[in-house]
């Protein structure tokens, strides 16, 4: 992000995909909050990044195996990042996101779970 002009280049803060890779998304909310222009919240199966690491399958195979989820199914806990992007005074979108096999999880019934989470812990 030091390398790149403010003005120009926005981030992405995608919760599990940042957490798939090891990194932590509250301190990226926290710390590049200024620079983040679009937020994906998904949610990870640490089980599953487990096998994927274990069995050095690839990142498709890690997504159709149920790597990940709508947030409040998986290990991420939302609050502490939804709580640096409001006190950062983040106004764009939340996009619910889940990247799962539509054969294997219903959509609209994963959509229901990550919309009931989010009311839950934003009081809504």
């Amino acid at each position: 992000m030091a390398s790149t002009d403010p003005d120009l280049v926005h981030l992405l803060l995608d919760t599990g995909h940042m957490v798939f890779a090891g990194d932590d998304p509250i301190a990226a909310a926290r710390d590049y909050a200024h620079r983040i222009g679009h937020v994906h919240l998904k949610d990870i199966r640490p089980e599953i990044v487990s096998r994927v690491r274990e069995e050095g399958l690839s990142f498709q195979q890690g997504i159709e195996e149920g790597v990940f989820t709508v947030p409040g199914d998986g290990a991420i806990d939302f609050v502490p990042v939804l709580e640096a992007l409001g006190g950062a005074g983040y106004q764009g979108w939340l996009v619910v996101e889940a990247e799962q096999d539509p054969a294997k999880a219903n959509p609209l019934e994963y959509a229901f779970k990550g919309r009931a989470y989010l009311r839950e812990v934003l009081g809504w």
